[in-house]
């Protein structure tokens, strides 16, 4: 597999992602009026402004939510070939878990999961 396919790979993968974007952008129906540009909450109309600011706490938390959820995944490929793959596997998944241990630890001392 040479430079060329690998090129050819990447133009491919840019006109497919282009192409169905395009499509969508000429295919999907469109409209504007008021109503669609009324923010929504629960079918309830808004009262006052509708905007509203959060803390950046809040995205932070979300943040380190989808982290360590991730980390998580990674551990499920694990734990389905841990007993094919023996001590070596066991022993690179403790510093694995370690890792993300202290990163929570890191993030707890810095007071990232308050939710005040």
């Amino acid at each position: 597999m040479g430079a060329e396919s690998l090129i050819l790979f990447f133009i491919f993968g840019i006109l497919l992602v282009g192409g169905g974007i395009v499509v969508s952008y000429l295919i999907a129906p469109s409209s504007k009026n008021a109503v669609k540009d009324e923010a929504y909450e629960c079918g309830i109309p808004t009262k006052g402004e509708s905007w509203v600011q959060f803390r950046v706490g809040y995205y932070l938390f979300a943040i380190l939510f989808l982290i360590f959820e991730v980390e998580t995944i990674f551990m499920i490929p694990w734990a389905v070939v841990m007993k094919d793959l023996g001590m070596v596997a066991f022993v690179e998944i403790i510093i694995f878990l370690a890792i993300v241990l202290l990163g929570l630890l890191y993030a707890w001392n810095r007071g990232a999961l308050k939710w005040d």
